[in-house]
């Protein structure tokens, strides 16, 4: 890599002249997700810009636990952990069942892991 190529990143380059092309504009329009999408997409990448959530994320694609298990895992109290839960909750990233007196977690689809795997894998490079 070239030591200017830091540099060079931060540049924003535009068009030296204005020119619309209308068709690429009208096909992009028409394709484009209902708002609510973007909403919920904005939600769902929201949760996940938290350091915390991310590994109760990581965890519960590895297995169900409850929020006594995430706490310990986590060095955390009980409170804070479901804290955190009821924030995923919210945006549908976890759900949890009842087991008599105890609540276990778990991801709501593969599509959340597959986004936490392909940031986790972004970051390894």
């Amino acid at each position: 890599m070239l030591e200017n190529d830091n540099a060079d990143r931060t540049l924003i380059e535009t068009c030296e002249e204005e020119s619309v092309h209308n068709d690429t504009v009208e096909e992009t329009r028409h394709a484009m997700p209902d708002p609510q999408v973007f909403r919920k997409a904005s939600d769902f990448f929201k949760a996940m810009g938290d350091e915390t959530r991310i590994k109760i994320i990581w965890a519960l694609d590895r297995s169900e636990m409850c929020v006594c298990d995430l706490a310990e895992m986590l060095g955390m109290s009980s409170s804070a952990v479901s804290h955190q839960l009821a924030s995923l909750r919210k945006v549908d990233l976890v759900r949890y069942r009842r087991e008599g007196k105890e609540v276990f977690y778990s991801l709501s689809d593969d599509h959340v892991c597959q986004v936490l795997e392909a940031g986790i894998d972004h970051a390894e490079e």
